[in-house]
């Protein structure tokens, strides 16, 4: 329906521009949207502010030629004007129930747009595989997965992938640390690093590396450690690196068993967990891949030819100064090792190698650093920095009997995203982790997420769906006839059901902005309104009465409820149950 009062607007703008009032080469596009309070009827336009200037009127003066311009319509009822110049709407009767009856109509792609010839990636979690997920991966999962489902409602070809970082120091921390509770299963007698992995999975890792390779790996702990720098917290980085080293030059070629199974083992953990939480990948992309392939040469080669360059005490340095960037940033070390954000560089080029319209990172807050180091090295390839769009994530903090709980991978010392979702379930988790802007901090509060009241917001809504599914239970002495409360609806007059068929006509809209500005939280809200709406009617309203026509006509507008409900929860990754 707002397309079509859209339209009438529109024509009307064209009415203006035939009588002189308005230039054709300063019209703009009309939005129309629906009210919030039902006393200024049922869709507002800005249409007349946005063109006041133009037409060299105030707005409240425009609008009222714009009204007398204005297209007669069975669906409209009256017009009026309000403070600076918005124009409302009215709906006749039968134009108000409309999106009810476009929502039977739809099911479950009601508020799907139309395919688009946009391809878009979305990159998320991505966390190096150097443990299993904690809370604070959860919300970059959820988020990152919930706007996947949105851009693909709004039209979009969508691919998500995420970024295996399996080459780099960190993954050389994690094969040593694995190695150490190896050698400590034989019985050496092991001073485990500052800087190394620790936790029980990594004690796991190690005696899963003994039953797999005996004692072939085995060598004198105070052979390696020797010559070794002191591991205090100044030189902790340097101990690492040389027992890495160490490490590597006595296994030689044996080096990758402890470092592919340490790999494999929580990759796989990872993607199983992933799968659990709803959260599926197109892609898996590694990032040894791109050194392998030679991707990373190619792109400094790209950039050397393009001047972006220069040699400084032996390392190479990119010039992101020259885009913004607050310093140069290294591309390769002084001892010829590659950096991490060379590894980045290439990566961005293989995504738009890959004819991506719009490319999305979701990154956690503590990256936001990277931003224009990212999109600098993107332009200086020659892209378009615009197309990546980076949204960072606050990390959750997770509270249980008001204390907050302290997460650490490198200490062991976290909370699971597996055992959160084991505690509260996954449908609170997918919630709770979006139902806020995704760059605001977030308190996960454990008693409410498991509560069963109407505080609970997942629980809230869920109870709003599973209530109209039993409603439609308990008619087997009459079954609903779908025919006769479609004829009916209109007859509905009560402000709650008016109510009702206006928020279900918002759901496309709303599904729409969510994608469009990457804000989950925005269906959220919705979904909470809708919910707070229909219980308001339901406990105000008897659904069953004896009026078979007013009944059906009640069930029907029930039942659109229970499909834009359903569908709303879908895409946030949160399941819609028939009893509770």
């Amino acid at each position: 329906m707002k397309d079509k009062v859209a339209a009438l607007l529109t024509e009307a703008l064209d009415r203006l521009i035939e009588d002189g009032l308005l230039d054709a080469s300063q019209k703009k596009p009309v939005h129309v949207e629906n009210t919030k309070d039902p006393t200024h009827g049922d869709l507002a336009t800005n249409v007349a502010m946005m063109h006041a200037k133009a037409a060299g009127m105030p707005p409240r003066v425009l609008a009222e030629h714009i009204i007398k311009a204005l297209p007669a319509s069975p669906d409209i009822v009256s017009t009026d004007i309000a403070g600076p110049g918005f124009i409302n709407l009215t709906l006749a009767q039968d134009a108000a129930f409309a999106p009810v009856l476009q929502c039977l109509d739809q099911g479950e792609a009601y508020g799907h747009q139309q395919t688009t010839d946009e391809a878009w990636q979305v990159e998320y979690v991505s966390a190096n595989p150097t443990g299993p997920l904690h809370v604070g991966h959860g919300r970059g999962a959820a988020y990152g997965a919930t706007l996947v489902n949105l851009l693909k409602a709004r039209g979009h070809r969508v691919e998500a992938e995420y970024y295996v970082n399996d080459a780099g120091r960190q993954m050389n921390i994690l094969a040593v640390s694995v190695y150490l509770r190896y050698l400590e299963v034989l019985g050496e007698p092991i001073v485990f690093p500052r800087a190394g992995y620790q936790g029980e999975y990594i004690e796991t890792l190690g005696q899963t590396l003994h039953t797999q390779a005996g004692t072939s790996l085995h060598h004198s702990y105070a052979l390696i450690s020797q010559h070794l720098p002191a591991d205090d917290e100044a030189h902790q980085d340097a101990y690492i690196d040389a027992l890495i080293q160490q490490v590597k030059e006595m296994l030689g070629d044996q080096w990758m068993r402890p470092f592919q199974l340490a790999l494999q083992s929580i990759l796989d953990d990872i993607h199983a967990d992933l799968g659990d939480f709803g959260a599926h990948f197109d892609q898996w992309f590694s990032e040894y891949s791109l050194v392998e392939s030679g991707a990373i040469e190619s792109a400094i080669e790209t950039l050397k030819q393009g001047g972006h360059l220069y040699t400084k005490d032996g390392a190479l340095w990119f010039r992101s100064t020259d885009f913004g960037d607050d310093k140069d940033r290294v591309v390769r070390r002084d001892n010829g090792e590659t950096t991490y954000f060379a590894s980045d560089i290439a990566y961005i080029a293989n995504k738009f190698a890959r004819g991506f319209d719009r490319i999305i990172y979701i990154w956690g807050a503590d990256h936001h650093g990277y931003i224009v180091r990212i999109k600098a090295a993107a332009q200086a390839l020659g892209f378009d920095p615009e197309r990546i769009i980076i949204r960072l994530v606050q990390f959750a903090n997770l509270y249980r009997d008001g204390e907050r709980l302290q997460m650490s991978t490198r200490s062991g010392s976290f909370v699971t995203l597996r055992s959160l979702r084991e505690e509260v379930g996954r449908d609170a988790c997918r919630y709770f982790y979006v139902m806020r802007k995704a760059d605001q901090h977030l308190d996960f509060d454990l008693s409410l997420a498991t509560s069963e009241t109407k505080d609970n917001p997942v629980y809230y809504i869920q109870y709003a769906h599973a209530r109209i599914c039993r409603v439609f239970e308990g008619l087997a002495d009459a079954p609903y006839d779908a025919d006769r409360g479609r004829a009916n609806i209109t007859a509905l007059t009560h402000q709650d059901e008016l109510d009702l068929a206006t928020a279900i006509g918002r759901y496309p809209e709303t599904v729409m902005k969510a994608a469009d500005s990457l804000e989950a939280h925005v269906l959220c809200y919705y979904l909470q309104e809708l919910a707070a709406d229909f219980h308001r009617w339901y406990n105000g309203t008897r659904l069953l009465v004896d009026d078979l026509d007013t009944r059906d006509a009640r069930l029907t507008l029930a039942q659109a409820v229970r499909v834009v409900l359903h569908n709303g929860l879908t895409l946030l990754g949160v399941s819609a149950p028939q009893s509770m």
